[in-house]
């Protein structure tokens, strides 16, 4: 596995050097870890504290490459993520506001929508990962999330919850509702959804990962949050698809959205899977801007 650790030197990003080391440990990762400055006379000072940065990462067992450029973060990140193939991508995010569509800088929504990699915000103070909590719509999107994350819950020993979360029925469908929430039912049913979370759960059996599969009624949002108080996890998954288009950036919907403001834990947001075609038109746009520019 090949992970890449963004840092810009401050306290603030102490929580994705942490996550990323938890990560980088469990997966025997080689890793990279690099810092932006926004102005060139910057670098000195920012390879400093990186260099501080990785000693606390060599301090746990993690040997990481360290690379300091400058300009705008997410060109650079874009820039570092096409040259070189990476596994996953772990930031840092910080709350801007406590309503509204942004919560969190608004760096992080585009950084997510536009690299190829995963994206692993590390988001709170987080000590271990092993609860994962994968937000699943029973669909084929989030495949690559579950192949990730069962990766992941092998490698750190952790157990993984699939969450999938049907909308209230009316009073008259109770007694179905009451059928759908018997998970030993829904997977031998034969239907889509049974049939996708009875994948799912394989994937993970196949690696020796315990999983449970957790059926809820009502808001998505707000019932995944009640899974995550009651359930106590440390990290949740969630999913991303590509928009339609030459360009194949990703769509971060609603609900990732939403997860990442609300969150106090890291949020994994996982591809769906990749149009190498789409991927390979973004890398030689963004090579012939970065040439232009002298980057």
């Amino acid at each position: 596995m090949i992970i890449l650790i963004c840092s810009d030197g401050t306290p603030a990003s102490d929580n994705a050097i942490h996550v990323g080391s938890l990560l980088a440990n469990a997966t025997q990762a080689r890793t990279t870890l690099l810092g932006i400055a926004e102005q060139s006379v910057d670098e000195g000072a920012l390879r400093q504290a990186l260099e501080k940065q990785a000693t606390a990462l060599l301090n746990v067992g993690v040997d990481p490459r360290i690379v300091v450029g400058s300009g705008e973060p997410i060109l650079q990140i874009l820039s570092e993520t096409s040259a070189k193939k990476y596994d996953l991508v772990v930031i840092g995010a910080r709350l801007k506001e406590s309503r509204g569509l942004f919560w969190r800088s608004q760096r992080t929504y585009e950084l997510i929508k536009t690299i190829e990699p995963p994206v692993m915000v590390a988001i709170g103070k987080c000590e271990h990962l092993a609860r994962f909590l994968v937000c699943t719509g029973g669909k084929h999107y989030i495949d690559e999330a579950v192949k990730l994350t069962a990766n992941l819950a092998a490698a750190l020993d952790a157990e993984v919850t699939l969450l999938h979360v049907m909308p209230e029925p009316p009073a008259i469908f109770v007694n179905l509702a009451r059928m759908e929430s018997d998970v030993d039912a829904l997977l031998a049913s034969g239907s889509d959804l049974g049939r996708s979370l009875f994948a799912q759960r394989e994937a993970f059996q196949k690696l020796g990962v315990t999983v449970h599969i957790r059926l809820r009624h009502g808001l998505v949002v707000d019932e995944v949050f009640k899974e995550v108080d009651e359930g106590d996890y440390d990290v949740i998954v969630s999913g991303s698809s590509r928009a339609r288009g030459p360009l194949r950036h990703y769509i971060m919907g609603d609900l990732t959205r939403s997860i990442l403001n609300r969150s106090q834990c890291p949020v994994l947001v996982a591809r769906s899977a990749g149009v190498n075609s789409g991927a390979g038109l973004l890398r030689r746009l963004w090579r012939r801007i970065f040439n232009r520019a002298g980057l």
